[in-house]
């Protein structure tokens, strides 16, 4: 597939630069795979949207506050992922004027550059727990008022370098009237990172750290229906679902001509041009059919990317 078929045009207005007033008060829209159908909704229409019998699932990594502010040069370290110790992999900038052994004064103490990984990203080591920012992405440029609306209501394990934005629109009265189950994955750098290829399929993509409980996975794999909550959990369940183990981290990159093996239904935000996670949305629902999604979305004036609006594909 060539990565220009990931292009759209997005008027930067729909860019939307704050979360909705109240959590389910974003629009939802409605495509049924089977049919054709397109229906124009709320998230709290959800739980009437799903058939009978439907499993919803939902990744519960809790963002790390990330971005840490550096100074001399002035800059930013993001982190990315916990290596072990006190030891983190991240992204900073300017790199080219970044070198190893550069000290940080942080609000918990102090942060260093270890080596360059190359492509921007270096191994630091930071004293006590992270206590930057959030991490929020270069297209959000106004200040978030409330820190935790960058969360979701579930989120429990930290980990993640950007939200699992699809549970973004989850409030817990919504979710008391589904049946939910819960597994973890901790998003990385390809949230941040376009398609480095004129080819998609040679993109190569970076793990990321992921679990599903035993319980979990008995009831995932014996439930009817599945709704994946999110492009992150789609990756999580396929893994899985290939035999992969209950933990670890998965390289699983997902493009037009996946088999889905255990995700039926698939609530998403609409994504950037060139990202990985449309290429996941254009396996799932089809490429013709997304481009006319994301079209008729532009056209009724969707507010799109992580503070965005949501799909539902059935």
């Amino acid at each position: 597939m060539d990565a220009a078929e990931l292009d759209y045009d997005l008027p930067a207005e729909l860019i939307a630069q704050q979360p909705a007033r109240v959590r389910d008060d974003s629009r939802l829209l409605v495509f049924d795979r089977a049919t054709g159908e397109v229906r124009h909704a709320g998230m709290r229409d959800l739980p009437a949207e799903l058939p009978p019998g439907t499993l919803t699932v939902v990744n519960d990594s809790r963002v790390v506050p990330a971005r840490i502010a550096i100074e001399r040069p002035r800059g930013e370290v993001l982190l990315l992922e916990h290596v072990g110790g006190d030891e983190w992999e991240a992204l900073a900038r300017p790199t080219r004027r970044l070198r190893p052994g550069q000290r940080f004064a942080t609000g918990s103490g102090e942060l260093e550059l270890l080596a360059h990984l190359g492509e921007g990203r270096w191994r630091v080591r930071l004293d006590g727990e992270p206590a930057g920012a959030v991490p929020l992405p270069p297209y959000i440029t106004t200040p978030l008022a409330d820190p935790s609306r960058y969360q979701t209501v579930y989120a429990r394990e930290s980990g993640s370098a950007a939200a699992p934005t699809a549970g973004l629109h989850f409030t817990p009265e919504l979710l008391g009237l589904l049946d939910t189950e819960r597994v973890t994955l901790h998003v990385g750098l390809d949230t941040f990172r376009p398609l480095q290829e004129p080819r998609v399929e040679d993109h190569v993509i970076h793990g990321e750290r992921y679990e599903v409980t035993g319980e979990a996975w008995q009831r995932i794999s014996l439930a009817e229906q599945v709704l994946a909550v999110g492009t992150t959990t789609v990756r999580v369940l396929e893994t899985v679902a290939r035999a992969g183990p209950g933990s670890g981290r998965t390289e699983l990159f997902v493009t037009p001509g996946f088999d889905f093996r255990r995700v039926d239904h698939l609530l998403t935000n609409f994504h950037l041009p060139r990202s990985t996670l449309l290429a996941l949305v254009m396996a799932f629902a089809g490429v013709e059919e997304t481009r006319r999604l994301y079209e008729l979305a532009i056209e009724e004036r969707y507010r799109f990317y992580s503070f965005g609006d949501a799909m539902l594909i059935l």
